[in-house]
């Protein structure tokens, strides 16, 4: 995975109802409080819920002009739909990161599997498996610091939601230590 770059291009995608349009906001937010410029988009079918759904992330340390994602560094893929579609990028040297508990296994050059859906169970919630796959691209990809992360869901969620979610995070970036 592609570390410590000025610009870093990432893709989530997956099914609506998976947290993916709410971690780019988040990925997106985290990087605006540590002065980058940033792009979030979005993209869902008809059917937000279940249907496809995307998020892009642009940061960068300068001005952004385009604001769709040309050349990925990363993309997240929760679905085997959103497999399908950005398999081929890990040819081109994206990093593509999906969830062992939901996809078949697929080896390959810039392909990798990890059960953030399965650790999110055991957190008691399969609905954060999205947050533990974002503390581990951030830690990973060093795209942005783990404690701005902290920071945006302490701003964005109270009480057991934040600490459940701070505890997902924490869980991503020992996933990827």
């Amino acid at each position: 995975m592609k570390t410590n770059k000025d610009r870093c291009e990432v893709i989530l995608a997956g099914s609506g109802g998976q947290g993916l349009v709410v971690s780019g906001i988040m990925l997106a937010e985290a990087a605006i409080l540590e002065g980058k410029n940033v792009v979030q988009t979005v993209s869902y079918g008809i059917a937000t819920r279940g249907g496809f759904s995307m998020a892009e992330v642009i940061i960068d340390k300068e001005e952004i002009i385009f604001q769709q994602v040309q050349k990925a560094d990363i993309v997240l893929t929760l679905t085997e739909e959103a497999m399908e579609k950005f398999q081929s990028f890990a040819d081109s040297g994206t990093s593509i990161i999906y969830d062992s508990t939901l996809l078949e296994e697929r080896r390959g050059s810039n392909i990798c599997g990890y059960p953030f859906t399965d650790m999110a169970g055991k957190l008691g919630h399969v609905g954060m498996a999205n947050i533990i796959a974002l503390g581990f691209m951030a830690q990973k990809a060093k795209m942005i610091g783990t404690d701005s992360l902290e920071k945006v869901i302490q701003e964005r969620f109270s009480g057991n939601v934040m600490e459940m979610n701070l505890k997902a995070l924490q869980a991503g970036v020992n996933l990827a230590l």
